[in-house]
């Protein structure tokens, strides 16, 4: 029995354009869906009134935007069933036409493609590690932390389960150092579905982590300094500095990353597009097409960074940058955050131009990421284990944030003039402080006697300020803990109310 995007719980990424009209977007985004393949042959649409409901359109609407593309070609329906995508074979992503294989080594030691850069690293500590206080804290708050008491057990030991009563007992002998064609193709597809990325299995390579993937793109990139993102995650300018690695500013602000600002000498801009990392800004459209710009005119490379892509709670996730420019952009995604930071599970969507070198660099680094994780990971992809993992995530974290926001900038805060910056998405958020005090060195220490594991924002900075604010992790206590860590925070705040000063952001 065939399943629909909204009956199977599986997530659909919709662009859908205010020009022309509600019904003309709709129409255009279940189009392209289609068109690129993201919504296979055979896949039963969503009722009118489901979909309405979901994107907030009047029935009518969709029902009109259904009509016309039956008309099309594009879908199907006959009386008493539902709306199913009809037989249109989608068209091969960009620069992905009639390309060859790529020649891939086996084992170690087999040549095939140039040669990569003594600085790509075999092993990579955590995605976006902190120091953690001397005593284990009561409440953790640091941000980079999943709810790893909702890890989908269940699904999990399903899919294991699955894997190794049908997998034959070669699939743990060695691995195509891109990882399993299983989990690229499943990836491809998700990707394809829910962030708009255009790219197939062969141009997917699977990764440790965030850290390796930058590792290996500093291996094989050309000449030139890297530019990050200021403020941006300070662990990641030490990954790239100690990886020979040259960094520059890439100023961001109430609009993003300042793209303007790149010149033709850098040789790879890396940017948190959807939810930039600390202060939660989306790239404004503007900047997106600077970036595109850039990069075509100059040859360099964007390294989209989509650490938490899918959790948007006021409205649809924004479309991955790499849709709209997939042979300049590198696209990286990770399970540290939507599963658990102990998978060990990322994965790169690379420019064809650079599949052959990012695999020789992947292989010398430590030959292919471990394979049943991949397995398994796979197995939730292709039963929607894991999309209805994200749709239940994205409720819990959204009620996590409501109600930060609630207990601190709400009647009776602890702590006026405190505020958060950025959009309502994530599994953390900028606290700003207020201006008369108390400074972000005072909250942490405060907090750590109370037993609130912190981080203050000021190092995110490539030149750091005295004091910024805090950056809230609301995702790692468990659903019982959460409002007693929140509790404990505004009364940390309010025991501060009327500090001494603090610099401006």
């Amino acid at each position: 029995m065939r399943k629909g995007w909204a009956s199977s719980g599986v997530d659909l990424h919709l662009e859908i354009s205010a020009t022309g009209g509600r019904r003309r977007g709709l129409e255009d985004a279940l189009r392209e869906a289609v068109r690129d393949g993201r919504l296979p042959r055979g896949t039963r649409l969503p009722s009118t009134r489901a979909l309405a409901a979901e994107l907030r359109m009047a029935r009518g609407t969709v029902s009109a935007a259904y009509d016309q593309l039956v008309e099309e070609g594009y879908l199907t329906t006959r009386p008493g069933a539902a709306t199913e995508v009809a037989d249109v074979t989608p068209p091969a992503p960009p620069g992905v036409a009639g390309m060859a294989r790529p020649s891939l080594p086996s084992s170690p030691g087999t040549a095939g493609v140039a040669r990569p850069s003594p600085h790509s690293s075999a092993s990579a500590p955590p995605d976006r590690p902190t120091s953690p206080p001397e005593a284990v804290p009561v409440h953790d708050l640091r941000p980079g932390l999943p709810d790893v008491s909702a890890f989908p057990v269940r699904a999990w030991l399903r899919a294991t389960r699955h894997v190794f009563a049908t997998a034959p007992s070669h699939v743990l002998g060695p691995c195509d150092p891109r990882g399993r064609i299983e989990l690229r193709t499943a990836l491809a597809g998700y990707l394809g579905r829910t962030r708009g990325v255009i790219t197939t299995p062969d141009l997917i390579v699977v990764t440790t982590g965030f850290v390796q993937a930058l590792n290996l793109l500093a291996a094989v990139l050309p000449g030139g300094p890297v530019a990050m993102e200021d403020p941006g995650h300070d662990f990641y300018r030490d990954v790239a500095r100690r990886a020979g690695r040259e960094v520059v500013p890439l100023p961001v602000d109430g609009l993003g990353a300042r793209a303007e600002t790149l010149t033709r000498e850098v040789a790879a801009a890396v940017v948190t597009p959807a939810h930039q990392y600390p202060t939660g800004i989306p790239l404004h459209p503007r900047r997106r097409r600077a970036l595109r710009e850039w990069a075509a005119g100059s040859g360099r490379l964007v390294v989209e960074d989509d650490y938490d892509g899918e959790f948007r709670y006021d409205r649809q996730p924004v479309g991955a940058l790499q849709g709209t420019a997939p042979e300049h952009v590198v696209y990286v995604g990770t399970a540290s955050e939507s599963l658990a930071p102990a998978l060990r599970l990322a994965w790169m969507a690379v420019p064809p131009t650079l599949i052959g070198p990012v695999t020789e660099a992947k292989l010398h680094a430590d030959a292919h990421t471990e394979v049943p994780g991949q397995l398994v990971l796979a197995r939730m992809l292709e039963t929607h284990d894991y999309d209805r993992h994200i749709r239940a995530a994205r409720l819990r974290y959204r009620r996590r944030r409501d109600l930060l926001r609630a207990r601190l900038l709400g009647p009776g805060r602890p702590l006026p003039g405190v505020t958060l910056a950025g959009v309502a998405a994530g599994l953390r958020a900028l606290l700003l402080l207020p201006e008369g005090g108390p400074a972000e060195a005072e909250v942490v220490a405060a907090g750590e006697r109370r037993g609130i594991a912190l981080r203050g924002a000021s190092p995110l900075w490539h030149d750091p300020p005295v004091s910024a604010g805090l950056l809230v992790g609301y995702a790692a206590p468990s659903e019982r803990a959460y409002p007693y860590a929140l509790d404990a925070l505004a009364e940390t705040l309010a025991e501060l109310r009327g500090g001494a000063g603090r610099s401006s952001l």
